[in-house]
């Protein structure tokens, strides 16, 4: 009986070890996304200009990257991004469009989730539209 448990026991551990040492080879080969910056501020600009910011990211992953959603905190904010697998050591753009018509300060966030092994990520807006 003591055998048994004792061999239980061993066999636990063994699944347990080996599974933790795929999920740190899987993390380690995963795709990683990486801006050149998270947070643009437009500063202050005139009701009706353009209002468009360009966020450069690069895959540092081992895997191809792919962006699942972009998603904005309203709809007066626009994410615009390729669908397209980025290989690694690519770079690739996040377009953020915002509605500049609104007049006053403005804060948007917009989230975009991945196959990344640090998704979710969050990239940044703000300015005043005079």
């Amino acid at each position: 009986m003591k055998n048994n448990f004792f061999i239980l026991i061993i066999c636990l551990f063994a699944t347990g070890f080996s599974k933790a040492q795929s999920n740190s080879k899987s993390e380690r080969n995963a795709s990683e996304i990486t801006f050149v910056k998270t947070e643009h501020n437009f500063g202050t600009i005139k009701q009706g200009e353009d209002c468009v910011y360009e966020f450069v990211y690069k895959n540092t992953g081992k895997n191809p990257l792919v962006i699942n959603n972009v998603q904005a905190t309203c709809g007066c904010t626009i994410p615009t991004w390729s669908k397209a697998p980025l290989l690694k050591g690519k770079k690739d753009k996040i377009s953020v469009k915002y509605d500049s018509n609104r007049v006053g300060a403005f804060s948007k966030q917009v989230t975009i989730t991945s196959n990344a092994k640090n998704s979710p990520v969050i990239i940044s807006i703000t300015g005043v539209i005079e």
